[in-house]
């Protein structure tokens, strides 16, 4: 097809080739800039695609599978605490405000904790270490959420509540992760009290005071700690060792550890029967904290007695059963004795 630029034909003889001068063919019309509807749909679904994996990984710094518990541990003991009755919307905001809460020391975790993360092989994919995230935008992330928590369980629940997730946020970030972590093997003894802050959230939230029966699940779950991640801690005794992460399995070796986890398990398991002899709960609660309590001791002795990495699997994912389980016990027991 000819250019539309060419000159039309005459019917006289054209002129000597040499001064006739070249005739410039014009450039052919571009190409439109606007994307087809094809293309257009296909950049749009790769922008959402972008969108969704990046959510994602922020989801993901906010640790939402560690939550899931610490949120049914704060709900239950607010029905421990008020079984009369509680305002559904007063419960959602806690639950807000502790994800939010607990999301944002998780996401500042691992901020501080990237280097160590990047060489251990179950960590090495997050967020962070690999790259799919800014450490710093992490970091600003992270002390969003929890500044937002601070405010919105101040105006939503109380201010109690408030300052109580803020100090587990603080005692997590700073205690456990950045102080204890990387100088002790006693780190999840005395850190765990920052993980055991949720149920004292959800008894300020509940009565808008702590009384001394609050310290009750408080404690089950700062008993609980060692065991269950300690049972972890075995699993990954090479990682903590490979990073210097002077966990209980590196510095005391893998018997010392059973041996520990056994102790740990024993007293948590008589602690659980406290709130009966108390007379805090009833007939109930002492029939589940019996049973799940000898099928935990049974489980530590086990690994105690023949130490294997099924072993301690077995104990690690049945400690999240058993808590999860016992603390339902404490709701029920609470709602049938009113």
């Amino acid at each position: 097809m000819e250019s539309a630029g060419l000159a039309q034909r005459t019917t006289s003889p054209p002129p000597p080739v040499e001064t006739t001068p070249e005739r410039e063919q014009p450039a052919a019309p571009e190409r439109p800039t606007t994307s087809t509807p094809e293309t257009g749909t296909a950049s749009a679904s790769h922008d959402r695609g972008g969108v969704l994996r990046a959510a994602a990984d922020y989801f993901a710094l906010t640790k939402p599978r560690i939550i899931s518990l610490l949120l049914w541990t704060t709900v239950t003991t607010m029905i421990v605490a008020k079984p009369e009755g509680l305002a559904l919307s007063t419960i959602l905001w806690t639950c807000l405000g502790g994800y939010l809460s607990a999301g944002g020391a998780g996401a500042i975790n691992h901020f501080i904790d990237r280097n160590v993360d990047a060489r251990m092989t179950r960590t090495a994919a997050r967020p962070l270490v690999a790259g799919r995230i800014d450490p710093v935008r992490g970091l600003i992330f992270g002390i969003v959420l929890g500044a937002a928590a601070f405010v919105q369980l101040a105006i939503t629940v109380n201010l109690l509540a408030a300052a109580l997730a803020m100090g587990g946020l603080l005692g997590y970030v700073f205690i456990y992760t950045a102080w204890l972590k990387p100088r002790t093997p006693q780190n999840i003894v005395i850190g765990g009290a920052a993980g055991a802050m949720p149920p004292l959230v959800g008894w300020a939230a509940a009565t808008g005071a702590l009384t001394l029966e609050a310290l009750v699940p408080f404690a089950i779950v700062f008993l609980w700690t060692p065991p269950h991640f300690w049972a972890l801690a075995l699993l990954i005794r090479e990682d903590y060792e490979r990073t210097g992460v002077p966990m209980l399995p590196v510095v005391k070796g893998e018997a010392e550890t059973r041996r520990q986890i056994l102790i740990y398990s024993v007293i948590l398991v008589l602690f659980s029967i406290l709130p009966v002899a108390t007379g805090m709960l009833g007939a109930v609660y002492l029939g589940a904290a019996a049973v799940l309590g000898a099928a935990f001791l049974g489980l530590a002795a086990t690994l105690s007695r023949h130490p294997s990495r099924p072993a301690a699997l077995r104990l690690y994912l049945s400690s999240l059963a058993y808590l999860a389980l016992l603390f339902g016990a404490m709701a029920i027991d609470r709602l049938i004795a009113i």
